[in-house]
């Protein structure tokens, strides 16, 4: 069965992946070890940057399909936002940690194999994309310091995200790239 998208899903697909490109060529010619590398004061790495964007890419677009769920903050028990803001919390949530691990690349761990998860994630979201009944549907945003209460994210805006997200991440791959061999991508 083929799909015909319209325009305007043409043009989102067709950005994201522009932006996608942006961030990958920055890689291009480089070994797991200077994917690794943290060339600038950031603890921003390569490898790292492109692992987060995927984390990102692939939350959103659940969260288009499955609504708020998706996105969870929950809190151990007895740990507050302020604990967390004061840094003095006992106990941090899982998500929360695995937020962190999303800027390095894992020993072991190949650039290849995170480009290839780049790839899947992806391929998935040009399928929910077309898919989708309505890009004007909303959801609710859960419950979190940073979201004002009862605000709610149409698919629309939640893909203008992810595009940003991953256009800014670009940038700063491209600063990274630049400070490790001199090398451009543009």
């Amino acid at each position: 069965m083929t799909t015909i998208l319209d325009s305007e899903r043409t043009d989102l697909i067709a950005e994201l992946a522009t932006t996608r490109a942006a961030l990958t060529t920055t890689v291009h010619g480089l070994s797991d070890e200077q994917a690794t590398e943290r060339p600038t004061v950031s603890a921003l790495c390569l490898g790292g940057l492109i692992k987060h964007v995927t984390s990102v890419e692939e939350g959103w677009l659940r969260f288009v399909v499955d609504g708020p769920a998706a996105l969870r903050y929950d809190l151990p028990e007895g740990v507050t936002w302020a604990d967390i803001a004061a840094g003095t919390a006992t106990e941090y949530p899982k998500w929360m940690i695995d937020h962190q691990a999303e800027f390095q690349v894992a020993p072991g761990e190949t650039l290849a194999e995170i480009l290839t998860r780049y790839e899947r994630v992806a391929a998935r979201s040009a399928e929910i994309i077309a898919a989708l009944p309505d890009l004007s549907a909303t959801f609710p945003m859960p419950d979190a310091p940073w979201n004002e209460p009862g605000a709610v994210r149409s698919v629309r805006r939640v893909l203008a995200h992810v595009i940003a997200e991953t256009a800014q991440h670009a940038g700063h791959a491209d600063i990274l790239r630049e400070a490790l061999d001199g090398q451009r991508s543009s």
